[in-house]
């Protein structure tokens, strides 16, 4: 297996763009996106996001187990702990966790690559850890609310998330979907046992309204947009 440089190189420009954009908005005090976290809610969790991963690349490079985190409690209370610290700690912050991760994903053979790590979703080759990690730093940049909207994503960033969400979503939905994707075949999941409902839209939007980030209101459908498990 090769290095997974394509999700490597959406992590960077993802991971360089949340940057910029957290060194503008002044006050991290603000509300977020996500119910009841605040800006600095968020960039802490990316940043102790890109720790957790770096534990995972560790396990695959040395063959210890290292969990992503000690439990879902420290998890909470290391995001908890740091959201209410200066805009300059912030950056500061994001900025070492990232190139930490980036690091640490460079010290990996490609034998490596093909470890299986796992977390409380499962187990997985650690070729996937970096695709985590570009869900993690675009998602997040969009739930700033710092005047970045959905169309920030890259269609191809977009795309795959469409791919990715609608894959983890087909024993979940209780309806049956079907994902017109611009320019690419139609995704179809959720139980046979139900008529297709047809959703089409620019990318970004369906990739927005499948990880719950918009109501799909630029969306086409064939019927009313059907009721979608929460995504992760």
């Amino acid at each position: 297996m090769s290095r997974p440089d394509t999700a490597l190189a959406w992590v960077a420009n993802g991971q360089a763009l949340f940057e910029r954009t957290v060194a503008k908005c002044g006050d991290l005090s603000g509300p977020s996106r996500l119910p009841q976290w605040t800006r600095g809610h968020v960039v802490t969790h990316v940043a102790r996001n890109a720790e957790g991963l770096v534990r995972l690349l560790t396990w695959a490079r040395t063959g210890i187990e290292t969990p992503m985190y000690p439990s879902m409690d420290a998890r909470a209370a290391g995001i908890e702990a740091g959201a209410g610290r200066s805009l300059n700690e912030q950056l500061d912050d994001v900025r070492s966790t990232g190139a930490a991760f980036a690091a640490a994903a460079n010290r990996l053979s490609a034998q490596q690559w093909e470890t299986t790590v796992s977390t409380r979703h499962g187990s997985f080759p650690a070729s996937a850890v970096p695709w985590m990690r570009v869900r993690e730093v675009w998602l997040h940049l969009i739930d700033l609310d710092a005047d970045i909207g959905l169309d920030i994503l890259p269609d191809d960033v977009a795309t795959a998330l469409v791919h990715d969400v609608a894959d983890w979503m087909d024993s979940r939905a209780l309806a049956r979907i079907e994902v017109q994707v611009p320019g690419g075949e139609s995704i179809i999941f959720g139980p046979e046992t139900s008529a297709s409902v047809r959703v089409s839209g620019p990318v970004q939007e369906l990739a927005g309204w499948l990880t719950g980030r918009s109501s799909g209101g630029r969306l086409v459908t064939s019927e009313r947009l059907p009721e979608l498990p929460d995504w992760l």
